[in-house]
């Protein structure tokens, strides 16, 4: 039997806002526990909600970046449900008159580029959360999230793979935080998703029955979850036993390699969503639409453009670089102060990612400051420290944040380029490697490359290479 999968993503971003949607507590990631705390997001009696006005500017600014059209009058709403990390026991959201509707996201498939709807982008606060203590017989709760704010994002099932779907998440991302309206973090928490995912099959118009994946905060995490609940659901199709497919809320169990029933799925009417008669109606006018769109900054579709026609890079190199804003900011500065722009790219795309990866930090967490790192690039190109020695300069400037040219010093590495020194050091690698020289007299040209290796060698990385090849075929062409 053929089938079709079918995807749609629910999308919540932390806004870049330094205090929270109702009050004046800040938003910063990393506070003790409770800290970041007070009696109206904590919804004490008593307590009035004032609506931060940035949250509307970047909710705006959210759907003029994805091609939404802007609704002029919206309203909040309270979605009641009770959870111990909700103190009020109900969320102040937007249910049917969401800020932006509409939208548009463009995603790259095998077959070519194709559209993703959006549904709906709705403001609305954040919940606490729960921290599950291990052998222990309770939970903890920290309330620093609660009242920070966020938009909802909800495509439409517009996705036909789990590929597709991480894809048109990484592009929402890389918009998102172009546009400074969320930092993205997804390993803080600061974006997250919800799965729908179906099966029905092939050709088929009507919807099947879908299940929601809750709370997913990585791509890769993502993909394995759609995979596996992919393949759950085709296997009972395959069985006949369809039935067994009903709607509900599923998470995703990294350990066990698979999704794992939480609860059944509430419709609208369970949440008894009702204005919030504390907050008045917002209007947008004209003139805020027209700011906002004069703040979209180069999306992430234009720098690719850009990149393509004014460095001369690779589709995949500038794929990599645009993908994360930092980087491609990164990459740009160097080559604004003077390095050569190929080799801006190669030393970012191999041994910054390497180190980046071994110590698992992320791109903003980079301690080499970009007028180091193009020091460290204009020397090599000035042929004052060998390549083999700049990875080893550029290892320790990102151990330590020392400046290139004191680690230079420090530990001898300056390139030598003295010809009488090198003649030294060519003469004694010659009359150590006899078989070497005779094969390259009998046309074995390749057998220079292993003699400059060990020229290099013996002079421990600091001899320039091109003066040591130049030097050995000299002296080979002078021996009788």
């Amino acid at each position: 039997m053929s089938y079709e999968t079918v995807i749609g993503l629910e999308i919540h971003a932390e806004l870049n806002t330094k205090t929270k949607i109702f009050c004046s507590c800040s938003t910063h990631f990393g506070a003790k526990p409770n800290e970041n705390t007070c009696p109206i997001c904590m919804g004490l009696p008593g307590t009035l909600p004032v609506l931060n006005e940035e949250v509307v500017h970047l909710a705006v600014k959210a759907g003029t970046a994805l091609n939404c059209k802007i609704n002029k009058l919206n309203k909040m709403d309270r979605k009641n449900y009770f959870y111990p990390d909700l103190p009020k026991a109900y969320q102040i959201s937007q249910f049917d008159t969401p800020i932006c509707g509409n939208g548009l996201v463009y995603i790259e498939t095998p077959d070519g580029q194709r559209e993703v709807r959006l549904n709906r982008i709705h403001i609305e606060e954040d919940a606490g959360k729960l921290v599950h203590m291990e052998y222990e017989p309770y939970s903890l709760i920290d309330y620093n999230r609660v009242g920070v704010p966020l938009i909802e994002i909800v495509s439409e099932p517009d996705m036909r793979s789990p590929q597709e779907a991480v894809t048109f998440l990484r592009n929402l991302k890389a918009i998102l935080e172009y546009s400074g309206i969320s930092d993205c973090r997804m390993e803080q928490g600061s974006l997250r998703c919800d799965a729908n995912i179906s099966i029905r099959k092939a050709g088929q118009q009507e919807y099947n029955t879908k299940v929601e994946i809750k709370n997913i905060n990585s791509f890769r995490e993502l993909q394995k979850a759609l995979e596996k609940e992919e393949k759950r659901q085709k296997q009972l199709y395959d069985y006949g036993e369809e039935f067994r497919i009903v709607q509900e809320t599923r998470r995703w169990d990294a350990g066990k390699g698979k999704t794992v029933t939480m609860r059944s799925k509430e419709d609208a009417n369970d949440y008894r969503y009702f204005p919030d008669p504390d907050i008045i109606p917002i209007v947008i006018k004209d003139s805020i639409i027209e700011d906002v769109k004069k703040e979209i900054p180069e999306l992430p579709k234009q720098r690719t453009e850009r990149f393509m026609s004014s460095y001369e890079l690779t589709e995949k190199e500038v794929d990599i670089l645009v993908s994360d804003k930092f980087l491609s900011d990164y990459f740009e500065d160097l080559v604004k102060l003077g390095v050569d722009k190929k080799s801006a790219c190669n030393w970012i795309l191999t041994d910054m990612l390497k180190l980046v990866k071994e110590k698992e930090i992320e791109y903003e967490e980079i301690p080499i400051k970009k007028e180091d790192m193009a020091s460290l690039l204009k020397m090599v190109a000035d042929k004052k420290i060998s390549v083999t020695a700049a990875k080893s300069v550029f290892e320790e400037m990102f151990n330590t944040g020392n400046h290139p040219e004191a680690i230079v010093k420090e530990k001898g590495l300056g390139q030598i380029s003295d010809t009488g020194a090198i003649d030294e050091i060519v003469v004694a690698v010659l009359q150590a490697n006899p078989q070497s020289v005779a094969d390259y007299k009998s046309g074995k040209t390749q057998a220079v490359g292993y003699l400059v290796g060990q020229v290099m060698k013996q002079s421990k990385g600091k001899a320039n290479p091109q003066m040591a090849r130049d030097t050995l075929e000299k002296k080979i062409k002078e021996m009788v």
